[in-house]
């Protein structure tokens, strides 16, 4: 069975709580610290359902009320409220208890991307995706089963990888926080901090007998979202790091660059990438495809909504994308395009596989909701939650280069397998 994880980057739509069909652009981020929390903490997808949620407090969907807040329940509340009060061992916050209450109503729903923020998580969780934050520079994933948490990805100059951080790690405990024991949104704001200032990290590593332990001095993070460079043979590599608010300029800029040092195919890495920003995802997709549909989303009431590609511009190139469990989100969004659009090959290992749209909406007394209201689909109309998408060619990452030396592109199977698929073509 697939295992599923949090990611750092989630497909949201943000409502406001004075109108619901007012939607405030927003970015999801969760993760160690970016302010985006980055560690990344991921923008999430941005879909403007505008005027199709209702979420009315109370309503279902015809005006009937759902309030389950009866007499009687509201006599048994205030019945365990009392005998926790005079009875724990130790005094209680009633505010805790209250928001206890709120967080447990979206845990019955059984979904891991539903949820209940205090005013406090809900600030934090809103943190630009795209801006400076001082954090380390490492992305994390959190399996929302056994709740473990890993390092899937180290920037470049950062305070994670100056301290010997690398991706793989899982993160045991942050200072005295054992890391299982909360969700990934609330432990990385124990991460991220004061400039300067350091988190202690004790980590798991595979390979080493016994835990590792890191001293992380917290420094500002510019978080690059695309990279890339030429290879041999007219053949451009780009990879995406997430989809935040300047990937699908940066993306336009990098491939136009490369296209006047000749490249003439392109290979664009989309591996641990957790995924962002929709109108990101659809504008980098808009340039590369041809007119027609990109993704679309349907709640349960059969609500359909579209994102399109016009016939402005399309990129002519022989193309590969490299994925693999790690690449979810928009970045399944653009893998099933260029999949079901026949546009390039998919090479690496299958994708997250998540599929759902979360809507995140502010409360009057600044708390918020994250809640699943929808799913997307590929082109063609599949729904990838829970089974990914699977590569064209199944390859398993390997690295057959020096570990603890600088990366060497040559070394690394999959992407030496892209640049023969590109050859032949």
């Amino acid at each position: 069975m697939k295992e599923y994880h949090e990611q750092v980057e989630e497909v949201v739509e943000i409502v406001d709580h004075k109108s619901q069909n007012k939607f405030a652009k927003g970015v999801i981020t969760g993760v160690l610290s970016t302010v985006c929390i980055f560690l990344v903490l991921g923008a999430g997808a941005i879909f403007w359902l505008q005027g199709r949620i209702s979420m009315g407090i109370g309503m279902g969907s015809q005006g009937a009320s759902t309030s389950i807040v009866t007499n009687t329940v509201r006599a048994k509340i205030n019945e365990l409220s009392a005998v926790i009060q005079k009875n724990y061992y130790e005094d209680v916050d009633t505010q805790d208890l209250t928001d206890g209450l709120y967080k447990g109503l979206f845990a019955s729903l059984g979904d891991p991307y539903s949820a209940y923020y205090t005013e406090e998580e809900y600030q934090e969780m809103m943190i630009s995706a795209s801006a400076q934050y001082y954090g380390i520079g490492a992305v994390l994933q959190q399996d929302v089963k056994s709740m473990r948490v890993q390092i899937i990805r180290i920037y470049d100059d950062t305070p994670a990888m100056k301290a010997g951080l690398k991706a793989g790690d899982n993160v045991i405990m942050v200072d005295d926080i054992e890391a299982r024991s909360m969700e990934l949104s609330e432990l990385v704001t124990h991460i991220r901090g004061e400039a300067n200032s350091t988190v202690h990290l004790v980590i798991s590593r595979e390979g080493e007998d016994s835990y590792l332990d890191f001293d992380v001095k917290r420094g500002k993070v510019d978080v690059p979202t695309v990279d890339g460079r030429m290879f041999e043979q007219g053949i451009g590599y780009i990879n995406i790091a997430e989809f935040g608010d300047a990937t699908a300029d940066n993306f336009i800029a990098k491939v136009e660059e490369l296209k006047a040092q000749g490249m003439e195919k392109m290979i664009v890495d989309l591996r641990n990438n957790p995924g962002g920003m929709l109108d990101s995802v659809s504008e980098i997709l808009d340039y590369i495809l041809p007119e027609g549909l990109i993704t679309y989303t349907e709640d349960k009431y059969g609500n359909r909504q579209e994102v399109n590609s016009d016939a402005e511009h399309y990129l002519d190139l022989p193309l590969v994308v490299l994925i693999n469990g790690n690449s979810a989100s928009c970045s399944e969004i653009f893998a099933g395009a260029i999949r079901d659009y026949e546009y390039g090959k998919l090479i690496g290992t299958t994708t997250f596989g998540k599929g759902v749209v979360q809507t995140v909406r502010p409360l009057t007394d600044k708390s918020a909701i994250k809640l699943t209201t929808a799913k997307y689909f590929t082109p063609k109309g599949e729904n990838i939650h829970g089974t990914g998408i699977q590569p064209d060619i199944k390859l398993k990452y390997r690295y057959k280069g020096d570990e603890d030396a600088d990366y060497d592109y040559t070394k690394d199977n999959q992407i030496r397998r892209a640049v023969k698929e590109l050859q032949k073509q």
